[in-house]
């Protein structure tokens, strides 16, 4: 029995390390998407791709080690409720990942020219410093298992007044931006938007951890 636990623990610690070095990740893809983009950084944006497809993968991993405790190890209480959150938070990394991933789509059909012109341009980079200031709260409780120090209503609050702001640009008639043009760069922003979003999961998933409460919201779109 001692040795089945022992087993548990160290799959356990396993899969935290595997969290952890998902959250500085999904960091790094929202630091280095806004670099791309307001660059207009081709290599950057590849070093995004690269990002994301390896988040895809430990994604994977995860949800395989996850299983595996599940099925084997049977396990009750609170570990349990780690192991079940800890897969969540995975995903929602993983989602992340993905945002930073579309946005950079729009930056790599653009090159060699920045994706908007420059008033736009900074108004999305206000929005992707956003987002990576939230991704970095919440990778660092991840790393440290720290609660969290809010659960990121004001970032969404922010994150929304801003949309509110990229949308009364694209509009105005003096932006010369057509509507096709126009749709494509709220969907930009947007990316921005959800990797808010999904912090904001993630901090209300880790506070579940911590307290048992769950979270209000559900789970977001992929």
């Amino acid at each position: 029995m001692q040795a089945v636990r022992t087993q548990f623990t160290l799959e356990l610690v396993a899969l935290s390390n595997d969290l952890t070095l998902m959250s500085r990740l999904a960091h790094d893809a929202t630091e280095r998407i806004t670099e791309a983009l307001a660059a207009a950084d081709l290599t950057v944006t590849y070093e995004v791709f690269a990002i994301d497809e390896r988040l895809q993968q430990m994604f994977a991993t995860c949800e395989h080690r996850t299983m595996a405790l599940l099925a084997l190890q049977a396990p009750v209480a609170r570990d349990l409720r780690h192991v079940v959150t800890t897969i969540q938070v995975a995903g929602e990394l993983s989602r992340i990942g993905r945002r930073t991933e579309t946005a950079g789509q729009y930056v790599y059909r653009a090159h060699p020219d920045r994706v908007a012109p420059e008033p736009i341009v900074a108004e999305l980079v206000s929005m992707g410093t956003l987002a990576a200031e939230s991704v970095a709260q919440v990778s660092n409780s991840v790393a440290t298992g720290s609660f969290p120090a809010d659960d990121g209503a004001a970032a969404a609050a922010t994150m929304e007044a801003l949309c509110g702001q990229l949308r009364t640009t694209l509009t105005a008639h003096e932006s010369g931006i057509d509507s096709g043009t126009a749709i494509d760069l709220a969907l930009l922003g947007s990316q921005f938007q959800r990797c808010v979003d999904h912090a904001a999961r993630i901090a209300r998933l880790i506070q579940f951890l911590d307290t048992g409460i769950p979270p209000e919201s559900g789970t977001l779109p992929d």
